[in-house]
């Protein structure tokens, strides 16, 4: 068996989807799954920037649901998707942007919904399978991220509903809600006027952090997690 770059690959090496693959949590959670036996094909507008052996990639804007269509088909059966691709867009209800808030549900919602139909089916029709979605803590709500806080709390009631459709087909959904965690994103001067809240352990969550979490609900041992919002938060959600 070949992948499409021509390369030897073991039938019984699972394969995880993962969008935002280039950069920040995306990036760590390919890296991780690489590291620990999983092939991955990434999926991200950004040109690759891993290079392993069972890593293959496909340039595309996952804002755009003909460039996802244009993909789908030629993508591996996969074990699992992890949809981690995001942009965060900052202003309060007066600096309301529709162009910001269209980007944000395309990429995070329309996005997740698309690649799920594509490749969620064949999870379930071989009896086994999961989902990752990866939201924020920012999906309660928080002041000047209304739009933000939407997208990804839209995220969640998906993961809750396709959860209860395919959980008797073996196929696990859930979404993992990092706190303010140290990415490239920090930096994005479209956010220069809202500063991340440090979580209670006076530091920003690491990428790696989530990347681990991630690969748990990969694994057989979390086959009875699903449906869920697991905040990985360094105690953002306790009471100050």
């Amino acid at each position: 068996m070949l992948s499409e770059a021509g390369l030897p690959v073991h039938p019984a090496t699972p394969c995880a989807v993962v969008t935002g693959s280039s950069s920040g949590i995306g990036r760590a959670i390919a890296g991780h799954l690489l590291g620990i036996g999983w092939r991955v094909h990434g999926l991200d507008l950004a040109p690759p920037t891993l290079e392993h052996a069972n890593f293959e990639s496909s340039t595309l804007d996952l804002s755009d649901l003909s460039d996802i269509s244009r993909i789908a088909s030629h993508l591996p059966p996969a074990q699992a998707l992890v949809h981690a691709a995001g942009v965060l867009r900052v202003g309060t209800l007066a600096q309301y942007s529709p162009e910001d808030a269209d980007l944000m549900w395309r990429l995070h919602v329309a996005a997740a919904s698309a690649l799920a139909e594509a490749i969620v089916p064949g999870m379930a029709e071989r009896g086994n399978g999961r989902v990752v979605l990866i939201g924020s803590r920012v999906s309660q709500g928080m002041a000047g991220r209304g739009q933000y806080a939407a997208t990804k709390a839209a995220l969640g009631a998906l993961a809750r509903s396709w959860a209860s459709e395919v959980a008797p087909s073996g196929v696990t959904v859930n979404m993992v809600s990092p706190a303010a965690t140290q990415t490239s994103m920090l930096a994005d001067p479209a956010r220069a006027t809202s500063a991340p809240r440090m979580p209670h352990i006076g530091r920003l969550i690491q990428p790696d952090e989530i990347a681990s979490l991630v690969a748990f609900l990969l694994s057989p041992g979390a086959a009875a997690i699903t449906g869920q919002d697991i905040a990985i938060c360094g105690g953002a959600s306790l009471p100050r």
